[in-house]
């Protein structure tokens, strides 16, 4: 237990020093193996790790996923989300953040990234926003939050690790999101209005669509349609895995893009760069964190903290609200990804001890990740906004973003009160 607990006071140290947390947990994995196994263990254990990973058929799924989601914003299918939302609702106060949330959780539906759902909308739907006369606080605000749910409404990168960690199906929990998602998206509208209605100037109505430009808007977004029942609805249904419903969608938003003519030789180059940046970003933390994984499963943690949490007399859903605790608050001070694959070796074993179903647990661990990720003073969408939003400043996002917080807080103390929430649909699967 020494040595685990030695390990994981090796990592904040490193990271305090500005070594790459992924790197940090790599080195401190195999050398807590050569010390407490020998030096030739270690080696052999790295080196399985890394062929098993970079062969790993189930982990294909990953960059298939991210190049789908990265042709689906050169197509613009974003843009269109946001314009038929914006027929609808826009006419209402608040009505663009309105449409910014539900463009969001239409866009995370093909996306399955936060960051990129939250960067797409900062082009999309910010001029929009800033044309009207929208607060900068709310406006941010509404775009980060509204970015999280790329992640919780499938497909999700998120969700793709943890069932791959933790031996979870991942159409599962695929499924499991949807419910979670859709009622997220409801809260975050829920509190634009309450937002609005204390301060209405932030967020003046915009003009009213007729019924014909509504319809005309909502054709545009068939494309976004189309690849949903596609991926989604063959992976619901069976007839195909989620990697490959992941290669139906990643070929499904290529032509989409190619016949829209939004795809040149350097797009598509910048298209695959991207994807394979962000792949080998993925797969570095994940053979790291599982390399952390290993040498802390050698020691004797695991074992004593489930026995200690079992001696403190908490009733199972306690411990389950004591972790997510300290899930929020480590979301405010480290990178939510690594956050997750340093701390799931330790909490799976203890919830799927206390009996209960994984799935569910993924889901919150995925709400966990939502919150960190618009949590100051390292939430990550919050940057990625300030860095396409030069003129906004950074307090003026973190201003924005404290509703927010609250409500996925909210959401996700629902989520923990009613486990059906997020069962019900994967209880239908075959």
């Amino acid at each position: 237990m020494t040595a685990a607990l030695l390990g994981f006071g090796a990592i904040f140290l490193l990271a305090l020093l500005r070594v790459p947390l992924a790197f940090a947990m790599g080195l401190v994995g195999y050398v807590g193996i050569g010390l407490t196994r020998g030096w030739q263990p270690a080696l052999a254990s790295t080196a399985q790790v890394v062929y098993e990973t970079g062969f790993a058929y189930t982990l294909s799924v990953i960059p298939l996923f991210i190049l789908m989601g990265n042709f689906v914003a050169r197509a613009g299918l974003a843009h269109e989300l946001f314009q038929a939302a914006y027929a609808f609702i826009g006419h209402r106060r608040g009505g663009l953040a309105h449409a910014t949330v539900a463009a969001c959780a239409g866009f995370g539906a093909i996306c399955g990234s936060s960051i990129a759902t939250a960067a797409t909308m900062s082009k999309v739907a910010y001029p929009s926003m800033r044309k009207l006369g929208y607060s900068d606080s709310l406006s941010t605000g509404v775009m980060a939050a509204g970015g999280t749910l790329g992640i919780m409404i499938p497909p999700s990168t998120i969700m793709v690790i943890y069932g791959i960690v933790t031996e979870t199906n991942i159409g599962k929990l695929f499924a499991a999101g949807v419910i979670p998602g859709l009622l997220t998206a409801s809260l975050l509208m829920l509190a634009i209005v309450v937002i609005t209605s204390r301060d209405p100037e932030h967020a003046p109505a915009g003009e009213r669509a007729s019924w014909p430009e509504r319809w005309h808007a909502l054709r545009g977004i068939w494309g976004v349609v189309v690849l949903v029942l596609v991926v989604l609805g063959g992976i619901y249904g069976g007839f195909f895995t989620a990697t490959e419903g992941a290669g139906f969608g990643a070929a499904g938003a290529f032509l989409f893009a190619l016949l829209r003519g939004r795809l040149t030789w350097r797009s598509l180059y910048e298209v695959l760069v991207e994807s394979a940046r962000t792949t080998a970003m993925l797969f570095t933390l994940l053979i790291a964190a599982t390399l952390f994984a290993n040498f802390v499963n050698f020691t004797t943690l695991p074992g004593d903290l489930k026995d200690w949490i079992t001696h403190l007399g908490l009733s199972p859903t306690m411990i389950v609200v004591a972790m997510m605790a300290i899930y929020v608050v480590l979301g405010t001070v480290m990178e939510e990804l690594t956050m997750v694959l340093l701390t799931i070796p330790l909490f799976f074993p203890i919830v799927t001890s206390l009996g209960f179903d994984p799935v569910w647990f993924g889901v919150l661990i995925v709400m966990i990740v939502q919150i960190g990720l618009i949590s100051p003073p390292v939430g990550m969408n919050l940057f990625v906004l300030n860095a396409l939003l030069p003129g906004v400043g950074l307090g003026n996002i973190f201003r924005g973003c404290w509703p927010f917080v609250l409500v996925m807080v909210l959401m996700l103390g629902v989520l923990i009160a009613f486990p059906a929430l997020s069962l019900w649909l994967p209880s239908l699967m075959r």
